[in-house]
């Protein structure tokens, strides 16, 4: 089909461009009366030009584009087509005609310049009617569609329109755009005015009888589309978004994928960003070890650690494939920095007091551990010997290889623990603290909120949920918690090490605890789509282990502030009884050794930390499932 429009494009051009020299000319002398000479002339020019005129636009493409879908680059190749032309036209009238003898005199300049305008029109009127009419035949089809305001009047929004105009399968309407650049008010984009700024969106929804909004910001903030979002839930309208330009070049996400949520967007609150000039002296020129460097913590300190350019980066993990992914990026990114990556697992003592010994690193990040709550409670003995056990041992190795900074990750669930992964994060908590009071050493731990982003973690569980339709499954409509992105944690954890002294817990300030809910409501949002119309949320109930909110400080801590604004630490100068690591090794042999069963394992944990609160889910009330089926759940109408 496109070839034949260009086919009639084609015979239209040698048909109108053959006559226009005559027309030109009779113009020019205001009388289709010439003297000989010049009705010779322009015969000749007539025969010489329309063959060039053709192959200049065939040259330059203009039998090759879609003028159903034109855009200002296709009106820029017919203007770069008209001034060639123009060119052709003054060289063949004036200098070839006179030059070759072919003519007896020149054509007039006027003549050739009015010819030259002629033809510009000549292949460009056709070509835009074609695209105008499409235009407004799009336009007309779109009246009965769904009226929408676009938000954002740039780039994106502009997408939108032309969309909603080329595509009447989508039944919408744009009829007015809302941006806060003061510059765009009252301006028209598409012949569509912009109307107000964001603040005015929910007047001019019932103003306009809008039905939907389209948010076209992509790269706006989270906290600005929540409010546009809130605002259309306000006016009873959804909101949806759309791609990033950027995103849809770039082969990121798919025209018909949904908007890529970033992070940042969830978050509640601003991003912190601390300084890491601290941090230099820590790693700058000196081995520096990290366990677990495979994981989402663990790979994400050795990046920022690799850029600090440490004299070598020792990567330590149970897991080769994921040590084979991180040590394969940074030596992309980092050719001359000396990588060593190992293969090994924290639980063997005699393995990993080699490997400090070879090593000898000035600093450890500990970040190897079990995180998963409802998996930890159902292999005790692996969180007993990974969480327990795999500390001891990198701790009595550090001591033995003289390491002068540990910094152990934890988590706000080792807080009063209810689950066998926080209470055995606990004890290594006091592991750490007992060994840098005892020893006199930089050893200190850093607790850590819900990890956005993290391998295995809510966020991408909800987003693939949300790919696969939904349902999206919450355990407790009151469940929540703290919140922080991997790069502040990684910060966190190297601002730890450099204002560590000993024996201190550090914590981000993490701002308000978040509904689990509210952040799968905003996936949701952020993803283009609509609770309840798009997609369902349902309450599965509390899952063994967990509990509905989440501290970071015992009430007993002496917290403090540092010399960064947005991290806390709380000092333990309190020595653990001389039987502590006596009792951590009777557990350890009771999980490896004896094989004893859960309950007296339970027991031996509650002994070392006192205020563990076994969780029961077969009679906590808060954890019978609450499901709300497709069929019960009301859906809101889009018809007004």
């Amino acid at each position: 089909m496109v070839a034949m429009r260009n086919r009639h494009f084609f015979l239209l051009d040698i048909l109108l461009l053959a006559g226009l020299p005559v027309l030109a000319v009779g113009l020019r002398y205001e009388s289709m009366t010439w003297p000989p000479a010049i009705v010779h002339a322009v015969l000749v020019y007539a025969l010489l030009v329309l063959p060039m005129r053709l192959a200049i636009a065939y040259a330059s493409g203009l039998y090759r584009c879609i003028w159903g879908h034109a855009s200002m680059t296709e009106v820029e190749r017919i203007l770069n087509t008209g001034m060639i032309s123009v060119a052709g036209s003054l060289v063949v009238g004036t200098v070839v005609l006179t030059s070759t003898h072919l003519a007896e005199t020149r054509l007039p300049y006027s003549a050739i310049i009015l010819d030259s305008m002629l033809a510009l029109c000549v292949l460009a009127g056709p070509r835009l009617f074609v695209r105008f009419r499409g235009m407004q035949s799009g336009t007309r089809r779109a009246a009965n569609g769904r009226i929408a305001i676009v938000v954002g009047a740039g780039a994106a929004g502009q997408l939108i329109l032309r969309e909603s105009r080329l595509n009447p399968q989508l039944h919408l309407k744009v009829v007015a755009f809302v941006d806060d650049d003061p510059h765009k008010q009252r301006q028209l984009l598409g012949n569509v005015p912009v109307l107000g700024t964001l603040a005015q969106l929910p007047e001019l929804v019932h103003r306009l009888n809008a039905s939907e909004i389209i948010i076209a910001m992509p790269a706006a903030r989270g906290s600005v589309i929540r409010s546009v979002v809130q605002a259309a839930a306000a006016a009873g309208v959804p909101a949806r978004t759309v791609p990033g330009l950027h995103d849809l070049i770039s082969g990121r996400v798919k025209v018909s994928a949904l908007r890529r949520v970033e992070i940042q967007d969830l978050l509640r609150r601003e991003p912190i960003v601390t300084g890491m000039t601290a941090v230099k002296a820590l790693a700058t020129g000196k081995t520096v070890l990290v366990t677990g460097a495979g994981g989402s913590i663990g790979s994400e300190l050795c990046r920022q650690i690799a850029a600090l350019e440490p004299s070598a980066l020792v990567m330590l993990d149970h897991s080769e494939n994921q040590i084979f992914e991180i040590d394969g990026e940074l030596r992309r990114s980092f050719p001359s920095l000396n990588i060593v990556p190992v293969i090994a697992d924290v639980r063997d003592a005699a393995r990993i007091h080699s490997i400090f010994g070879a090593h000898r690193p000035h600093a450890i990040f500990h970040a190897a551990a079990h995180k998963h709550v409802p998996l930890m409670e159902e292999n005790l003995t692996e969180a007993i010997t990974n969480n327990i056990l795999g500390t001891r041992n990198v701790v009595e190795a550090a001591l033995d290889a003289d390491v002068r900074h540990l910094v152990n990750v934890s988590t706000d669930k080792a807080v009063r623990p209810t689950s066998i992964m926080g209470a055995t994060k606990r004890v290594a908590e006091r592991i750490v603290n007992h060994a840098a009071l005892a020893e006199n050493r930089n050893f200190v731990s850093v607790r850590f909120g819900n990890v956005l982003g993290s391998r295995g973690s809510v966020v991408p569980t909800f987003l693939r949920q949300i790919q696969e339709g939904g349902p999206v499954l919450v355990t407790h409509p009151e469940m929540r918690r703290f919140f922080m992105t991997i790069p502040e944690a990684v910060q966190l954890v190297l601002q730890a090490g450099a204002l560590g002294q000993g024996a201190e817990l550090f914590v981000l300030d993490m701002g308000e605890p978040v509904k689990i809910v509210d952040l799968a409501r905003d996936l949701i949002r952020l993803s283009g789509l609509e609770e309840g119309l798009d997609i369902d949320i349902v309450y599965t109930g509390v899952r063994p282990g967990e509990k509905l909110y989440e501290e970071v400080f015992f009430g007993g801590e002496d917290v403090q502030s540092t010399n960064h604004p947005k991290v806390l630490r709380a000092i333990d100068r309190t020595m653990d009884e001389e039987t502590f690591m006596d009792r951590v090794d009777a557990l350890i042999r009771r999980a490896i050794v004896h094989g004893r069963n859960d309950g007296e394992l339970r027991d031996g944990i509650r002994g070392l930390v006192p205020d563990f609160a076994l969780h029961d889910a077969r009679t906590d009330p808060r954890s019978k499932p609450t499901v709300v089926p497709d069929a019960a759940r009301p859906r809101p109408s889009l018809a007004k």
